[in-house]
């Protein structure tokens, strides 16, 4: 059974997601065994604690620098020895030491169709940029994670319709039902079946 840690930074709905498709039997060979958030006062804290998974909160305001926050999370993290980490709306970046150390061991879920309106943009900022540039279609990717940002291989990818009278809220609102919510279970399920491999940078689906 793999250990999967999942870091959040707020509502957790793909947590409860990933929570509902493990009960469900969609994720098999796969139990989530730590929920690790930056924000005390995250929703996701209390989903984990309905489902009685573990948590713990690791505020950035609560170190003097970055570097002393992402030590304190890469050592909990290897305390926890997770064979599968998932970013699932987690606001900080990881360090190059912990992607390292967990290397081809983490993936994020990103809000748009990689390589599009990715990088320095996250959250609501994608979905605003998407309906500012005028693209028809949107979706989202989950990627393995390297040192660069939103840059490592990719898993999964679903496309929707963008529709003229959508505002960044009901964009963001879709993407999540309707790709996010699916392509981040699917991920999971595959990478814990061990379907996964990778070469030259890229994902090879294993059947």
């Amino acid at each position: 059974m793999k250990k999967i840690v999942v870091l959040v930074s707020g509502a957790g709905t793909n947590l409860k997601a990933l929570i509902k498709a493990i009960e469900k039997n969609k994720i098999k060979n796969g139990e989530i065994s730590l929920v690790i958030s930056s924000n005390e006062k995250a929703s996701a804290l209390a989903i984990a604690k309905e489902h009685k998974i573990k948590t713990l909160v690791i505020s950035r305001k609560n170190f003097n620098s970055k570097e002393d926050y992402q030590a304190e999370l890469f050592l909990k993290l290897k305390e926890e020895n997770p064979n599968l980490i998932v970013l699932a709306g987690f606001l900080q970046v990881i360090s190059k030491e912990i992607v390292d150390f967990f290397e081809n061991k983490i993936i994020n879920i990103h809000p748009s169709l990689i390589p599009s309106f990715c990088g320095d943009v996250y959250g609501i900022k994608v979905h605003e940029a998407v309906l500012k540039k005028g693209v028809k279609l949107t979706g989202a990717t989950v990627h393995f994670v390297n040192e660069k940002a939103d840059d490592g291989p990719i898993i999964l990818q679903k496309s929707i319709k963008v529709k003229e009278t959508d505002t960044p809220e009901t964009l963001q609102d879709r993407v999540k039902k309707k790709v996010e919510w699916k392509i981040l279970p699917k991920s999971v399920n595959l990478f814990c079946l061990d379907k996964i491999s990778i070469k030259n940078n890229k994902t090879f689906i294993n059947n």
